[in-house]
């Protein structure tokens, strides 16, 4: 036996005649791609109907809301459809409206089911083209209701058969008219207790040559709470079906029937074998079987034509509708194929964040675009070279000044800058910092967030440097030359710091700078008066005895000097705090200026992130500490 992909004939040998056409549709699944390996009957397994455990039907005059409704596989729906919503309204401003289309769609259908009646299951019967769905249709229904025949296509449009009123809101939004809505046979409708709800819609043939039956097809599979699939012997592994239905729609395996019909043209065991196969393609498609009491398709085989296995059939459907459970499983089952296509776009490889070590290095490269460490230096040399002045000897601190006259500059040369080729500017050093840190923080999230962090690192860099550079300023530093921030060596900068005295102003002096200073003052008055002591008694003005004004110029000479060394180590400690705190000024500076344009925005796209990734777990029912 050989499966075809095109073409059949239906075996029930009624007439045939054309119904209208109905409205075109959306959502459309594109066509297949390539041809369809069956591999025929690979093992024999007796056939199983599944049948679930009943359930006591809830009254017909009560009418819980849909979303109340528990979905064993997805958990409650209504938690599930507002972080859904939730999720959508967060990422309108990160995702295009293309990613979050199928979101959206899937919660204006759940709205729009929620609107209508809970009492009613809509199930739609779909196939291929000669395979007897529409006699299967009539069959349950009790009434030749939906034309069957040779000719093909048979049915041209959407034909529904509601058991009971009530249905009119749901089948407008599948938007079957009236005249195309029928009732099923009295007595049959009487004996079907159990089918009270049903609605049930024959489809046109999803593989006809007539592209606005297909169409319809798509549309209204994308609408119905449940769907029976009916193959025949011949097509039942066509590509159309398994690579264009079945497989995308394996998630939607709880309200899925698949019915292998025409058994009556199988000989012996053949039937067996071929719904031995038939569920070895729907495992290969990845739709779950509801085998062994566990959830999933239900798999049955009957013949339309000669009743057998319809009781089995009908039976099953029964329970499945006095369930009430279908429209809340094809919603679950929606909401859960909107998550898996939006996966990429908000589970993370790893942990994306920002950690005390990336905004500490940071800071420090902050710190040294503006040179917060040469300033320091420069301040704590500025604090001992004040110590100097007010210290020194007058005669070492009137050869300084002579030597500055002579040689501006000479005593206090900078150090030597680097090339211009090998010496980053400021503004260099910022970028890099910036963009170092975004691609840090944008280490494993997924593309759409990476880029929100990356646009939100790179806004808030533009006019840092120049933003550094008028705080350097507000401090006591000062702007390097070209009107761009300091520069990377930071000798503009702790030249700035030197020169305005400290940090904001002249640095304080310690308690014990006067008595330094009158001390070396002494030191002074005693060479000098040593040395007019000395020529006095020279010149035979002052009576001679040299050895006493020696001695006291000799204190004089070297207490001065001694004084000025003492000074000097007195001065080193404090030289030093007063630098550590210019550089600790300059850097909270550069780094709380970093922090508001840089940090803040991109943590604030880093909460939002996981703000919405937490809503994506509550719509996926995961747990966020993995990913």
């Amino acid at each position: 036996m050989t499966a075809v992909t095109d073409g059949g004939t239906d075996r029930t040998g009624s007439p045939d005649a054309q119904a209208e056409r109905g409205t075109d549709g959306r959502g459309r699944i594109p066509e297949a791609g390539r041809e369809w390996n069956d591999g025929l009957i690979a093992r024999r397994a007796a056939v199983k109907a599944v049948e679930p455990e009943p359930e006591t039907a809830p009254d017909d005059d009560v009418r819980p809301p849909l979303v109340e409704a528990y979905v064993p596989s997805g958990g409650p729906l209504r938690p599930r459809l507002d972080a859904l919503r939730e999720l959508v309204g967060l990422s309108r401003a990160r995702l295009d409206g293309a990613t979050l289309a199928e979101a959206g769609r899937v919660l204006d259908e759940a709205a729009a089911r929620q609107r209508l009646s809970s009492r009613h299951t809509v199930v739609a019967i779909a196939g291929a083209t000669g395979s007897g769905k529409s006699t299967l249709f009539n069959t349950l229904a009790g009434a030749q209701i939906s034309d069957t025949g040779l000719r093909r296509p048979t049915t041209a449009a959407p034909l529904a058969c509601s058991w009971t009123d009530g249905a009119a809101g749901l089948l407008d939004r599948l938007a079957i008219p009236g005249r195309l809505r029928r009732r099923p046979q009295q007595g049959a409708a009487d004996g079907d207790e159990a089918l009270q709800g049903l609605v049930l819609v024959d489809l046109p043939d999803h593989d006809s040559a007539a592209t606005e039956h297909r169409e319809q097809v798509d549309r209204v599979l994308a609408l119905v709470d449940a769907v029976i699939w009916v193959v025949d012997p011949e097509k039942y592994a066509d590509a159309a079906l398994h690579e264009r239905y079945l497989r995308p729609l394996a998630g939607h395996a709880e309200i899925t029937f698949v019915v292998l019909n025409q058994i009556d043209r199988l000989p012996g065991d053949a039937a067996d074998q071929v719904l031995d196969d038939l569920r070895r393609l729907l495992d290969e498609d990845g739709m779950a079987l509801g085998e062994h009491g566990e959830p999933g398709a239900t798999v049955m085989s009957l013949s339309a034509l000669t009743g057998e296995g319809v009781d089995e059939l009908r039976e099953v459907l029964g329970r499945f509708v006095q369930e009430r459970t279908a429209a809340a499983r094809r919603l679950s089952a929606d909401v859960d194929a909107a998550a898996a296509r939006l996966r990429p776009v908000y589970v993370a490889e790893g942990r994306p964040g920002l950690g005390e070590r990336a905004r500490e290095e940071f800071a420090d490269r902050l710190a040294e675009a503006v040179g917060a460490a040469a300033a320091g230096q420069a301040a704590e040399r500025e604090w001992r070279r004040n110590a100097g002045r007010a210290c020194g000897t007058p005669w070492l601190r009137l050869w300084r000044w002579y030597e500055s006259t002579r040689r501006p500059g000479s005593l206090e040369r900078p150090a030597r800058p680097e090339p211009p080729e090998e010496q980053l500017t400021a503004r260099q050093l910022v970028e890099q910092a910036v963009r170092t840190l975004a691609d840090e923080a944008a280490d494993g999230l997924p593309g759409p967030w990476a880029q929100a962090v990356r646009e939100a690192a790179v806004h808030g860099a533009d006019g840092l440097p120049e933003a550094l550079d008028t705080l350097a300023q507000r401090v006591g530093a000062e702007p390097s030359p070209g009107g761009s921030a300091v520069v990377a060596t930071g000798v503009a900068g702790a030249s700035g710091v030197a020169h305005s005295g400290r940090v904001g102003g002249k640095p304080p002096r310690p308690k014990w700078w006067p008595a330094a200073v009158l001390t070396q003052a002494s030191m002074t008055l005693l060479q000098i008066f040593g040395g007019l002591w000395l020529v006095g008694q020279i010149v035979g003005v002052l009576e001679p005895g040299y050895l006493t004004p020696a001695l006291v110029m000799l204190t004089g000479v070297v207490g001065g000097p001694l004084v000025e060394w003492s000074c000097a180590a007195a001065a080193r400690g404090p030289a030093r705090r007063y630098g550590q705190e210019a550089e600790r000024q300059l850097r909270e500076t550069a780094s709380a200026c970093g922090r508001a344009r840089v940090l803040d925005p991109v943590a604030a796209e880093l909460v939002r992130y996981r703000e919405v990734r937490e809503r994506f777990a509550a719509v996926t029912e995961i747990s966020t500490t993995g990913g």
